[in-house]
């Protein structure tokens, strides 16, 4: 994957050890919490994804955008659903949406660069 892709993670998971190296229970227990919401249940895992990442573009948190991204392609959703889920987002939004659609668009493109055309 490419250089953005290998940097976030890195950065995630470096940081995300330092965290939890730091032995909060509270801390522990949100991020157990957030693990166990994504995981398969009534609504499956690619849903929650496509809402997690809805969620992330109107709160605007581009970490949180990359992360569900990253997510979204390993549940292979097309970039045509993605093209709906951004426009329902930036509709939510508003146009203060549009930086991050930029970037998470960009992120997406290097996600998939490596794929077929369809």
């Amino acid at each position: 994957m490419g250089k953005n892709l290998d940097e976030f993670n890195a950065y995630r998971e470096k940081m995300n050890e330092r965290i939890l190296a730091l032995d909060n229970k509270v801390i522990k227990r949100i991020y157990n919490i957030d693990a166990n919401a994504y995981m398969e249940g009534a609504l499956p895992v690619r849903t929650k994804e496509l809402l997690g990442l809805v969620a992330s573009m109107v709160l605007r948190c581009d970490d949180c955008v990359r992360y569900h991204l990253i997510r979204c392609h390993e549940q292979k959703v097309s970039t045509e659903e993605l093209s709906e889920l951004f426009a329902v987002a930036t509709l939510v939004g508003g146009s203060i949406v549009i930086p991050h659609l930029r970037r998470a668009v960009e992120f997406w493109d290097e996600l998939s660069k490596n794929e077929p055309a369809v």
